[in-house]
């Protein structure tokens, strides 16, 4: 048994979140100790795994701001897991003596972490780079991220190991950190199995007051304008227009996903999809659902009929294994991750990010059910075969032996230093 510490900037609801937490239990199955260390972690806006005594958690520099007047907000996320590496270099890793630190999305604290004397070693798992997910703004902007993207790339560099979460992410970490010469590993994320295995779904009008007789589409995404949520609600209008009346009366939307209500953005997006439902006049056909916990989202995940995925250029995206598990069919934008993990036409569609390119596939899966079931089947099967939680632990666990390895090595040769300027 190895003692392993995990490094993430606010455990919240969201897909990084989902993968950090999958990466721990992956860890523990194989009987090692793992401990979280975050800026926040809110115990009514979380993952059951951080509030139920799977792993402990300690917050440490929640008091240090979010943000300056609305702005800054990298900045001061910066500022903030710089002193959570700090802290950590300083009070737990002497202590503790992990043998690896796992980190994510902001990679500044690795040096910082590094200042602590031990043979541990640290790996970053990078779901995208982070200078390429800031909107680019005036002059005063860029010269605010310059010394930001700067750092990102200088930091990122020193990672004992750099994990990424598909094949597109890695060609987008290459293009954007050109000085960086290691190839960063390909580890693709997977889903707790053993949690949907023994949760039994509850009655859907027990999670929304939706029936079960209903063709229910499913959007799980956080609230933010990057999902491209305005999408589904856009195809589900142009549905309507090449639906049969009967067809259409049966079809229903619910848009599930993760809402912080200290979050300004999920609060203004939230009202703006609801504006976008009552301008396109749709309000009975879509039904939404803020934060659902775990056990609702097996409920939805199991009654609806197929998975709307609407994010262009998604690094991963978590959400589509889910449905794939549950033997749904997803429909998706035919960019970024989702291009290897569906398969057009065989496990799902692969769709241009419009409307009508939408509900087109959506009225096939309306027109034949027994297509919902062949697409689902076959979505099932590729989860089995390459995204299934036991290789993603085994991955993992490799990861682990060889990095075990390399500080043995490291010790062996300082153990021959030490023994040469003795004599």
């Amino acid at each position: 048994m190895v003692k392993i510490l995990f490094l993430h900037p606010d455990l919240g609801i969201g897909g990084a979140e989902r993968l950090v937490l999958d990466a721990a239990l992956a860890f523990k199955t194989k009987g090692h100790d793992v401990a979280f260390f975050t800026n926040h972690h809110d115990p009514t806006h979380c993952f059951a795994e951080t509030r139920d005594g799977t792993f402990p958690v300690t917050v440490i520099g929640d008091w240090i701001p979010r943000s300056i007047f609305g702005r800054f907000k990298a900045a001061c996320a910066y500022a903030r897991m710089v002193f959570a590496a700090v802290y950590l270099a300083w009070y737990v890793i002497p202590v503790e003596e992990p043998t690896l630190i796992f980190c994510d999305l902001i990679s500044l604290c690795i040096p910082f972490l590094k200042m602590a004397s031990g043979p541990f070693r640290v790996v970053f798992y990078c779901h995208h780079p982070d200078k390429l997910l800031t909107s680019e703004g005036g002059p005063l902007k860029r010269i605010y991220r310059a010394p930001l993207n700067w750092l990102e790339e200088l930091t990122t560099a020193k990672a004992d190991k750099v994990l990424v979460n598909s094949k597109y992410t890695a060609r987008v970490y290459q293009d954007a950190f050109q000085k960086i010469k290691d190839v960063p590993d390909i580890c693709y994320p997977s889903i707790n199995t053993d949690f949907f295995n023994k949760t039994t779904p509850k009655c859907l009008k027990e999670v929304v007051p939706v029936g079960t007789d209903k063709f229910i589409f499913l959007s799980i995404n956080r609230y933010e304008r990057k999902k491209n949520l305005p999408l589904a609600l856009e195809a589900m209008n142009y549905l309507k227009s090449i639906l049969h009346e009967s067809d259409w009366e049966r079809v229903h939307l619910i848009m599930a996903g993760g809402f912080d209500p200290i979050n300004l953005e999920n609060m203004e997006h939230f009202i703006e999809l609801t504006d976008l439902v009552t301008e396109l006049d749709i309000e009975d056909k879509v039904t939404f659902m803020k934060s659902p916990k775990d056990d609702e989202k097996v409920s939805l995940l199991y009654y609806c009929r197929a998975l709307i995925y609407t994010p262009s250029n998604e690094h991963f995206g978590i959400v589509p294994l889910e449905a794939m598990y549950y033997s749904k069919p997803v429909i998706a934008v035919n960019s970024g991750g989702p291009t290897e993990t569906i398969v057009n036409e065989v496990t799902g569609f692969l769709c241009e990010p419009n409307r009508k390119s939408f509900a087109d596939a959506m009225c096939k899966l309306i027109a034949s059910p027994d297509l919902c079931g062949r697409l689902g089947e076959s979505g099932r099967k590729r989860f089995e075969t390459k995204f299934s939680f036991e290789a993603f632990t085994n991955q993992l666990d490799g990861i682990l032996t060889r990095e075990r390895q390399l500080i043995s090595e490291a010790r062996a040769v300082d153990s021959e230093e030490k023994e040469k300027k003795r004599k």
